[in-house]
């Protein structure tokens, strides 16, 4: 059973207002709310689909459609591997791999012990010296079973 998250509901208000006129104002609107809250809190769905006249539907839809927005308050430490081409190239599937092996959880999922959450993302424009990732928006290169193991540590130990 998923514990209720408790987010600043006036915050959340205050964005969507400010951001509902503007062209194209959901994406605006979320990614305000990322930025403020740390996720897309499930009861702000409501609030932004009454606000610029959509269905929660299609609130939803769009929050699940970019791998961007979160659903659920991600761990202390993000930890973000490049799925994209040349870093799969690179050795990058076999980081993917090690990654979940070692925090223990799947993309999109946060370790058991709340430390660490683990996202895909698809290219940090660093090709040529992949594998990537970023560990709390720091990014990490030529990125290898060791140098992960590292790089968890010295978080783990911070």
């Amino acid at each position: 059973m998923k514990r209720q998250q408790v987010f600043d509901v006036a915050a959340v208000r205050g964005i969507i207002a400010e951001r509902k006129e503007m062209a194209g104002a959901m994406l605006p609107i979320l990614h305000g709310i990322q930025e403020k809250v740390g996720y897309i809190p499930a009861d702000a769905v409501p609030m932004i689909a009454g606000e610029l006249n959509v269905s929660r539907a299609e609130v939803h839809g769009v929050i699940s459609f970019y791998h961007f927005f979160r659903q659920e308050p991600a761990g202390r430490h993000v930890v973000q591997v490049c799925r994209a081409e040349a870093c799969q190239a690179r050795g990058g599937e076999a980081l993917a791999e090690h990654a979940q092996n070692v925090l223990g959880c799947g993309f999109h999922d946060t370790s058991a012990d709340g430390q660490f959450t683990l996202e895909p993302v698809y290219c940090l424009g660093q090709c040529a010296i992949g594998p990537n990732l970023t560990l709390d928006d720091e990014l990490h290169a030529r990125v290898d079973a060791d140098k992960f193991k590292r790089l968890i540590q010295a978080k783990r130990e911070a």
